[in-house]
């Protein structure tokens, strides 16, 4: 009986774990789906674009109004509290390109969001601290906080408050040099057949950035942006400087003093293309290698903290009461 009850709970669990697995990436793969179907849509459908770009501004004008008078609010604000050292804000302006934010009220807004959050930090706690604390009732007694306490949080409020957009600007730059790491071999890739096709770097560029669209829309955008830049009238390495400095990544710089350098001597554009893409695609096998070789050291802790003191339970445990219940009484 007791053989036949432990198969059906392995084989009640098993059953769970399959579906939950099943109903997981159906939903995974199902987003995809929609994601790339919404991509498409995007990319083809101008007519629908058009309509909705034409069609009842009066109710779109409704829909943001709200939220047309905070961003006025927060650029108002951001205008107030912008750094006057040149130098800092100039830092904070590549920062947000490089997020992917290259409108100039961009660093205004982010400001303005940065006193919003410092003085909300300070609005919860004051909240906190009167109106909660005026709810309780006068016969319990609570300790005061002195007035150095309340300066500390204060002061912990305004810095953590000020401090978090910075925080959040810095993973969606590592977030987007990722996606940029991730499709950048394949543009290479694309680069090389046009050129081997007969068409020249500016041409290749724009047909790249025409192609990587639904793949990789990041990179897409960049490469439009340099073809943008070269049709103004821009200097070839000024571009790509341009590109490189929007990117911020070691593999781009080099690709583009490659470029220069192809450029400047009048090498084989093709050639210097495909061993950078073979040689960034060796260093994502070198990064994926070294993730997987810290693996061991950081499961070390979980192994410790969770793993371990339940295994010495269940080895130990039958044992000590065991031990527990023939010993201690013969012992007294």
């Amino acid at each position: 009986m007791g053989n036949t009850a432990l198969i059906i709970s392995v084989l009640v669990f098993a059953g769970i774990t399959m579906i939950s697995c099943g109903l997981y990436y159906y939903v995974i793969l199902r987003n995809k789906r929609v994601a790339l179907v919404d991509k498409i849509k995007h990319a083809t459908d101008v007519s629908d674009l058009e309509e909705a770009k034409s069609g009842h501004p009066d109710k779109h004008n409704q829909d943001g109004s709200a939220g047309k008078h905070i961003s006025t609010l927060l650029l108002q604000l951001g205008n107030i509290i912008k750094p006057k050292n040149e130098e800092e804000a100039s830092q904070t302006r590549r920062d947000l390109v490089r997020a992917g934010y290259r409108k100039g009220s961009s660093i205004f807004l982010f400001y303005g969001v940065k006193f919003f959050i410092a003085s909300l930090m300070i609005i919860v706690y004051v909240f906190y601290k009167v109106m909660i604390l005026a709810l309780i009732p006068d016969d319990i007694e609570i300790q005061g906080i002195s007035n150095f306490s309340v300066l500390l949080y204060t002061v912990v409020g305004l810095l953590s408050g000020f401090y978090l957009p910075n925080l959040w600007l810095r993973f969606k730059i590592k977030d987007r040099q990722s996606k940029i790491l991730e499709g950048f071999p394949d543009a290479l890739d694309l680069m090389i057949v046009c050129v081997e096709a007969g068409m020249g770097l500016d041409a290749a560029i724009a047909r790249t950035a025409k192609e990587m669209e639904l793949s990789n829309k990041i990179i897409s955008d960049e490469f439009k942006m340099v073809s943008l830049e070269l049709r103004a009238g821009k200097l070839r390495r000024d571009a790509l400087k341009n590109l490189a400095a929007r990117i911020g990544l070691e593999d781009v710089n080099s690709l583009i003093s490659l470029l220069i350098q192809t450029d400047k001597f009048g090498t084989s554009v093709a050639q210097a293309l495909r061993v950078h893409s073979d040689a960034m695609r060796e260093k994502r096998f070198q990064r994926a290698e070294e993730l997987a070789a810290k693996l061991p050291v950081k499961l070390v802790f979980p192994l410790i903290v969770f793993i371990f003191p339940s295994i010495f339970v269940v080895l130990l445990g039958p044992a000590m009461i065991r031990i527990s219940t023939t010993i201690f009484p013969i012992l007294g």
